[in-house]
């Protein structure tokens, strides 16, 4: 039997109730509860049990105040088909693929957690409404959260886009964790700049089979953006507001997610989303303006980059640091229109000395660096800090790295910094 993270008190109370982990119980204390037993964290107390209830939230209940406790019959997860819905042959042809995080996750009913479990075929069969707007192709190319992706996933991501390039689909979905789904909105826009086709990384905050889930709307709207726009590149398309009346659809540059849990999480910085899809039809922004660009892909990225976040005692050794660990470029995050502290000016003197690119963003959610208002900008300036304008720091960060593996020197290395690649610098 699993007693995953009970002990004491607690773990006497299951087993005198013939409990465990992943069982499905009614629980009577002020109120009735009915719900499965979780997994507990390792260090929690011995005076509570852990149930997460039908409508997909988890609560903690005193051992002490339960009156009575029951074993419900357990149903276990609902089987979902899996079949492709018949193609019609009238209909767009779209491509899902399935990199894991929360948009491909289920309650697991013999834990109660929430893990990776859905492939692309079932998001595709879970929300029939899909086969009524394309023809829809599925396949998982990995399974992670996306706290778990690394350069190499965004590689074999954009190696995958750039196989569809010239292919019969007319747009493609790529199903993502939402924590780090702005740093690959990032690297396939670098790396697929000029993509023909436009791409969608969708996720969701709350897994497809809770009540409130944004999975559906998401992957609806997705959907429909694909097919009823002549939009290309990569967009993040996620929920533009808490109710389900309208989605949102990012610019894959200037997109960050600005909430842990709201539905409307991810924000366009400095500006409105590129579109909007509301009640099933598509708004552009009128003053997003995407010029195409020839299809060139570089695919690679140097992991030999930092983001460094400056705040008043921040020990000048990391930079040094940095560079005796073979680093090639540092982004700082500095605060208001570009500034660091000058305790950090000799360690800046001495990582330019041996080549680093040298790249300054701002803490300040929006707004463009301005280097020369103030004396300490200038500084800056001179000992060859490279203004970026307004990229989000992210952005700049997955630049660098982009930038640092598909350059042969310095000097170009901070021409492709400065070169406006795709969209990362807004008016």
């Amino acid at each position: 039997m699993s007693y995953s993270g009970y002990w004491g008190k607690s773990l006497e109370f299951l087993k005198k109730n013939s409990l465990e982990v992943g069982s499905q119980v009614k629980v009577r204390t002020d109120a009735e509860y009915s719900g499965i037993i979780m997994p507990r964290y390792e260090h929690s107390d011995d005076q509570h049990i852990a149930l997460k209830l039908k409508n997909g939230y988890n609560i903690g209940l005193e051992i002490g105040k339960i009156s009575r406790i029951d074993a419900e019959p357990s149903h276990g997860a609902k089987k979902e088909s899996t079949a492709q819905p018949h193609p019609d042959p009238s209909l767009p042809k779209i491509l899902l693929i399935s990199t894991g995080g929360t948009i491909a996750s289920r309650i697991d009913y013999r834990t109660g957690g929430v893990t990776p479990a859905l492939t692309a075929a079932e998001l595709n069969a879970s929300v029939p409404e899909l086969s009524k707007i394309a023809n829809i192709d599925t396949e998982v190319l990995f399974s992670e959260y996306s706290e778990n992706l690394m350069p190499e996933h965004w590689i074999k991501i954009a190696e995958r886009l750039d196989s569809c390039a010239r292919t019969e689909y007319k747009g493609i979905i790529v199903a993502h964790g939402t924590d780090t789904m702005q740093y690959t909105a990032a690297a396939l826009s670098f790396a697929l700049s000029g993509y023909p086709k436009p791409v969608a990384l969708v996720g969701s905050q709350r897994s497809s089979d809770r009540p409130s889930s944004d999975a559906a709307l998401n992957l609806i709207s997705a959907a429909r953006f694909l097919t009823d726009t002549d939009a290309a590149g990569i967009f993040v398309v996620m929920h533009n507001s808490t109710s389900d009346d309208e989605v949102a659809c990012h610019w894959g540059t200037r997109v960050r997610k600005n909430h842990t849990s709201k539905r409307n999480a991810f924000q366009t910085v400095g500006g409105a989303p590129a579109y909007i899809v509301k009640n099933g039809t598509i708004e552009k922004n009128p003053q997003f303006d995407h010029p195409r660009k020839s299809y060139n892909p570089r695919i690679n990225f140097d992991k030999k980059a930092l983001l460094l976040k400056y705040y008043p005692g921040l020990d000048p050794s990391l930079i040094d640091h940095a560079v005796s660990s073979g680093y090639q470029a540092i982004i700082f995050e500095g605060t208001g229109l570009g500034h660091v502290g000058r305790i950090l000016y000799d360690s800046i003197q001495r990582a330019k000395k041996k080549g680093l690119f040298l790249g300054m963003t701002s803490q300040c959610i929006d707004g463009m660096v301005r280097m020369t208002v103030y004396d300490s900008g200038r500084d800056l300036l001179n000992l060859g800090v490279v203004p970026l304008d307004n990229m989000v720091p992210e952005a700049a960060l997955v630049k660098s790295m982009w930038a640092l593996s598909n350059s042969k020197d310095e000097k170009e290395m901070e021409r492709m910094m400065r070169d406006n690649v795709a969209l990362e610098i807004s008016d």
